[in-house]
């Protein structure tokens, strides 16, 4: 009785967070699976008699439709340029910070973190003055230089550029903190030693700092590319997808046709495209992981 007493114990700690889990996660998920398979609208909504089961019409329509095929262009491309970006502009940064004082640290971990945490719609209207092409910031340097203007949110794949530029400013405050961590844990022994045999910095960065970070980069990595591969928040802010869709990602692409144009089906259909996408990226991210380690 008291063995089975003690085996029960977790679960009245871990119950309520796994029972919340299923309410909230697994639940919703299951419900937007079953939708996808049905013509679901805002008819079908007010009366589930109007709802037919149609199969695998939505996912077929979905890889015939050129609007969602080029938002999964987009995406990949916002992935390709951003995450290596967002990764490589994070530890620099973090690397820096580490070697000055603390007090100047201090100061920049929070002039770098503040943008992590600013309201997305006031950052989009500070960029959106910026990238006027008129009477922006940025051409109005470029027009001091007796340079040409540049169409920063007119251009589609300027555009894209634009967007990913405005995402990496606001998202390396967090990884930039995890990299900072990561390097003040490492032991001082290692490059005490690394002095004593007599190791340049770069030599101490090649095969001390940049080995010791190995789990602190693949967090990143992994939750930054989930991240660009769910991007929604600055194209949805920004340009609504436009210029001729050159922004859309397969976030925005859900968001529109679920709660724009009242598809449920076909918005739940996309969301699981873009489900199995982020799950096939992260498998593929554990498989190196797992790779590297075994070498």
């Amino acid at each position: 009785m008291n063995k089975m007493k003690t085996k029960l114990t977790p679960m009245f700690f871990i119950g309520p967070a796994v029972l919340l889990l299923m309410l909230f996660a697994f639940l919703p998920i299951i419900i937007a699976f079953s939708i996808s398979f049905t013509d679901m609208n805002l008819a079908g909504l007010a009366n589930w008699s109007n709802i037919e089961f149609i199969g695998l019409e939505n996912f077929i329509n979905l890889f015939g439709d050129k609007v969602f095929l080029q938002s999964i262009g987009n995406t990949f491309i916002y992935v390709i340029i951003g995450v290596p970006l967002a990764v490589g502009s994070s530890f620099i940064i973090a690397f820096f910070l580490n070697l000055i004082g603390s007090w100047l640290a201090s100061t920049f971990r929070v002039i770098y973190y503040m943008p992590s945490i600013t309201n997305i719609v006031a950052v989009a209207v500070v960029w959106g003055f910026l990238y006027n092409q008129e009477y922006g910031l940025f051409n109005f340097i470029l027009n001091s230089l007796n340079l040409a203007s540049v169409p920063w949110l007119e251009d589609p794949f300027i555009a894209k550029l634009s967007l990913i530029l405005l995402a990496v400013w606001k998202s390396n405050g967090v990884s930039m903190l995890i990299f900072l961590a990561a390097l003040q844990s490492i032991p001082r022994t290692y490059y005490e030693a690394a002095d004593i045999d007599g190791a340049n910095r770069w030599q101490k960065l090649i095969y001390i700092t940049l080995p010791s970070m190995s789990f602190a980069t693949f967090f990143v990595t992994v939750t930054t590319l989930i991240g660009w591969l769910q991007f929604f928040e600055e194209p949805f802010v920004m340009t609504e997808g436009g210029p001729l869709n050159g922004t859309n990602s397969i976030a925005l692409f859900i968001y529109q046709e679920g709660f724009q144009y009242s598809e449920f089906g076909y918005g739940a259909a996309a969301s699981f495209v873009l489900f199995v996408i982020v799950i096939a990226a992260t498998l593929v991210q554990f498989k190196f992981r797992k790779s590297d380690q075994t070498m």
